[in-house]
């Protein structure tokens, strides 16, 4: 049975609600992903384009001549990939409001995959509150740290 879920940009400015039936989601390591985010692969969750309704609809533009992704133009958010001729779209884990839902069950795009950032359980640690500077910059300007 599907659970509704929420999500969107960072600055809230664009928003969207999900029909999500399983927590199953993937990495892509594809270079057009790793170009689109700046980061080394992306978590997406693959939905039925009719299970997602955009409260606000999100900037799209063409990332090549077959996909388009949808992102925030004010904040810079990356929501969304999907092929215009498909049924199914992605959006990205990391916007979800309740991400820590969703588990990866394979790679895509694994001929650009960068291993060395897969299994990071060896490095250090570090937790946000400890940084004693970032906390004061965050209680100065809005007297709380972010969720």
């Amino acid at each position: 049975m599907a659970e509704e879920m929420t999500g969107g940009c960072q600055c809230g400015r664009v928003r969207y609600v999900a029909q999500v039936a399983d927590d199953e989601a993937y990495l892509c390591h594809c270079r057009m992903c790793q170009r689109a985010t700046g980061g080394v692969s992306i978590a997406f969750k693959n939905l039925k384009k009719a299970d997602v309704r955009w409260e606000r609809a999100p900037d799209r533009y063409a990332s090549s001549p077959i996909a388009v992704r949808g992102f925030c133009a004010t904040c810079g958010t990356p929501l969304s990939f999907e092929f215009p001729d498909s049924a199914n779209m992605d959006l990205t884990v990391g916007s979800f409001d309740a991400p820590h839902r969703f588990r990866p069950v394979h790679h895509f795009g694994v001929e650009s995959m960068h291993e060395q950032w897969l299994d990071t359980t060896g490095l250090t640690r570090y937790r946000t509150d400890d940084n004693p500077q970032l906390v004061k910059r965050w209680m100065d300007s809005v007297g709380k740290l972010p969720d």
